[in-house]
């Protein structure tokens, strides 16, 4: 029987600059399903507007009601081969790229079709949740600090930022490409095929990067297959899971605070549209718009790889409430400059930024709550906890859909009755209420919550990880 690897300390050199190249490709992957899918069942497919509306609401409530058990199958089940978490790397990944392609592939008939394209969301999110759950569940794993966590959060931050900038760059190329091997009908298809491979390939790069991090002596993961394994700390019940969540009030205020946060990010991602066509009058959208979409992901970029600097000087807690706090300031200073388009891409810029900063730093502070919850608890949550950061996310695209039509239905916005030259004050309002006050709300909202409801410091943090270990001997 051979022997366990000897489990490594620090964070290495690939680590602290290269973790997230597997965040840079699973973004670039997602981003064709975030651009393009929509556009796929309408003007590729020809589904009709009524089945193009049932399959992208039916597929996004799957996804968001599947999104909480990926990390509680992952802190229950028996550990793999290579780690609880770091064996999940490398088992699925490879399988996304065959199943995310068909939700891009038009096939038969229009109910054939739909169905198919049904399966291959569902199946291939499932697919890629799994290691996209347990790459955030590494960074407790590797990170035995929570400066070591901030660095890493930081990092891959940085990396999935900058493959907004990149997809925008060579997406076009692969879909002249798609056309050529596909047809023009499915060559999203093919786009979805190439990134999804290229996704896999740089999380094989997480995979070997974090050996000797998460070790499994093979004699206990033989032990792992009896029945007394099942009641280790290392494996946790339904209970545990519950108790993980309803006995930890720093991980209820940071859910909360997380989902302010993706609010702000989707909505003002959607409202933009609205505000470069009517109110900085871009209206073929070619100028502005996409100059601004450009600046504001290379100022998230920066802010993702100041994150970590934030967060060593002031603490990760203490910088996401400064900028979410920071960042609103700013969005209501935009609303009172809104005819100042270049003022406006400025103070965007700026809140964008800070979006960076907190985006990379919101992994570490999950992983705060971990540490919390199994000094409070004794169980190991990691899995469990990490996974929970998927529900935010899901829930800030629902909102999106929700907030946006509410506000401009509100002025009985029609875009074919809307006089261009002449766009009415109430739409102008009724759009800088969506694109800057709503999401300010929501930053204040995030603020508040991790300002009084988020109360582990750095300080308290070492201190539960010092008597964790004096606990486990």
């Amino acid at each position: 029987m051979s022997k366990p690897t000897k489990e490594r300390k620090g964070l290495s050199t690939a680590l602290k600059y290269f973790y997230g190249v597997g965040d840079f490709g699973f973004t670039l992957m997602s981003n064709v399903e975030s651009y393009y899918f929509t556009s796929f069942l309408t003007d590729f497919a020809k589904f009709s507007p009524f089945l193009s509306g049932l399959i992208g609401t039916l597929t996004t409530a799957i996804d968001a009601c599947l999104s909480w058990i990926y990390g509680a199958i992952l802190n229950s089940v028996k550990p793999k081969k290579w780690g609880r978490y770091r064996s999940w790397l490398i088992m699925l990944p490879w399988i996304v790229p065959f199943l995310y392609a068909f939700q891009f592939i038009r096939v038969g008939g229009e109910v054939v079709s739909a169905i198919v394209i049904i399966l291959a969301f569902v199946s291939s999110h499932i697919c890629w949740n799994f290691p996209y759950v347990a790459n955030v569940s590494m960074i407790s794993v590797a990170g035995k600090t929570p400066d070591e966590r901030s660095q890493l959060a930081s990092t891959r931050g940085a990396w999935a930022n900058l493959s907004k900038v990149v997809f925008s760059y060579i997406c076009p190329l692969l879909a002249t490409l798609g056309v050529k091997l596909l047809g023009e009908v499915n060559q999203y298809g093919a786009v979805a095929f190439i990134l999804g491979a290229i996704m896999a390939a740089l999380y094989y790069a997480h995979f070997k990067m974090f050996e000797g991090y998460e070790t499994v002596d093979p004699a206990e993961l033989e032990k792992a297959r009896s029945a007394q394994k099942a009641k280790s700390a290392d494996r946790t019940g339904g209970k545990d899971l519950i108790r993980a969540l309803l006995q930890n009030r720093p991980l209820i205020a940071l859910l909360l605070a997380d989902i302010a946060k993706f609010l702000f990010n989707f909505v003002i991602a959607g409202a933009a549209y609205y505000y470069f066509k009517y109110i900085a009058k871009d209206v073929n959208l070619l100028k502005e718009y996409p100059l601004y979409i450009l600046i504001t992901n290379i100022c998230c970029v920066i802010g993702s790889y100041l994150a970590k600097t934030f967060a060593k000087k002031f603490s990760a807690r203490n910088t996401a409430i400064g900028m979410f706090f920071i960042m609103a300031v700013v969005l209501v200073a935009s609303r009172f400059l809104y005819t100042n388009v270049t003022m406006v891409m400025v103070l965007m810029s700026l809140a964008l930024f800070g979006y960076g900063v907190c985006y990379s730093l919101t992994p570490a502070l999950y992983a705060d709550t971990i540490v919390f919850s199994q000094w409070k608890t004794g169980k190991n949550a990691t899995g469990w906890i990490s996974g929970l950061q998927n529900v935010p996310l899901k829930l800030g695209v629902l909102a999106r859909g929700i907030v946006i039509p509410a506000v401009l239905g509100a002025v009985g916005y029609n875009a074919d009755k809307v006089d261009i030259a002449n766009v009415a004050p109430e739409l102008q309002n009724a759009i800088c209420i969506a694109f800057m006050i709503i999401p300010a709300i929501a930053l204040v909202a995030a603020g508040v919550f991790l300002l009084f409801g988020f109360n582990l410091t750095k300080e308290k943090v070492i201190q539960y990880q010092n008597e964790i270990a004096a606990r486990n001997g």
